[in-house]
C-alpha cells in the first residue's frame, strides 16, 4: 500500500484535492475528522480537553464549541501546542490502524491522509509521498472569509501555520489550487496516474 500525506494550510484547497483523489480511487483518511471524533463526548480526548481548557469551551449540550476552542488556541501558541499534544497521538494511532486494515484489504491501494499540520508535527516522515495543496496567502484569507471566518481569525490562524512556501521543500508533488477547479482537477488526475504507477 502506498502511503500518501496530503497537506496544505488554511483554505489552501487540500480537502478539494483529497475528495478528488478519493473519487479517482484512493482511500481518503481525514485527520480533522478523526480529531473531531476524538473530541466528541465519549471520545478519547474529550475529558482531557475539557480538563485542560475548562467548561467555557463547551456548548449547552456538552459538546465542544470548536469555534471557541479555536479562538483560544490560535491566539496562543502554547495552548495550541497543549491541544495538539492531547489530540494528535490519538489521531496518529487511528490513522495507522486504518491504514493497516486498508493494506490488508487492498495491498496495491493508495491511502491518502489529509492533515493540515503534517509537516509541523514531523508526521510527514510516516509517508512514502507528500502532496501539498498550494495557493497564495491572499487567496487563503479570501477563501477562509468566504467560509465564515473573520479576516482577523483567518490571519491569526495563518500566523500559526508554517507558510505554504516553506512546506514546498517537503513535498514530492505540489497541486496549485490558485486557478479554476478544472485546472486543479487536471493536476489531480495527473498526480493520481503517477501514484497509481508507484503503487502497482
Amino acid at each position: 500500500m502506498l502511503r500518501v500525506g496530503l497537506t496544505g494550510g488554511l483554505a489552501s484547497g487540500k480537502s478539494f484535492v483529497g475528495r478528488a483523489l478519493a473519487e479517482l480511487g484512493c482511500h481518503l483518511i481525514q485527520a480533522d475528522e478523526l480529531g473531531r471524533e476524538a473530541m466528541e463526548p465519549g471520545g478519547e480526548a474529550y475529558e482531557a480537553v475539557v480538563a485542560e481548557f475548562g467548561p467555557e469551551v463547551l456548548k449547552e449540550d456538552g459538546t465542544l464549541d470548536r469555534r471557541r476552542l479555536a479562538a483560544l488556541v490560535f491566539e496562543d501558541g502554547e495552548r495550541l501546542a497543549r491541544l495538539n499534544a492531547l489530540v494528535h497521538p490519538i489521531v496518529i494511532r487511528r490513522e495507522e490502524e486504518i491504514m493497516a486494515a486498508l493494506a490488508e484489504r487492498d495491498p496495491h491501494g493508495i491511502a491518502v491522509v489529509e492533515a493540515a499540520i503534517l509537516i509541523e508535527t514531523g508526521s510527514y516522515r510516516r509517508f512514502d509521498r507528500i502532496v501539498l495543496a498550494w495557493c497564495r496567502p491572499e487567496q487563503q484569507i479570501e477563501r477562509a472569509v468566504e467560509r465564515g471566518l473573520t479576516r482577523e481569525e483567518a490571519m491569526a490562524r495563518l500566523s500559526r501555520q508554517m507558510p505554504l512556501e516553506e512546506k514546498r521543500k517537503y513535498a514530492h508533488y505540489v497541486i496549485d489550487t490558485s486557478g479554476s477547479r478544472e485546472e486543479t482537477l487536471r493536476q489531480v488526475r495527473q498526480l493520481y496516474r503517477t501514484l497509481r504507477e508507484i503503487a502497482s
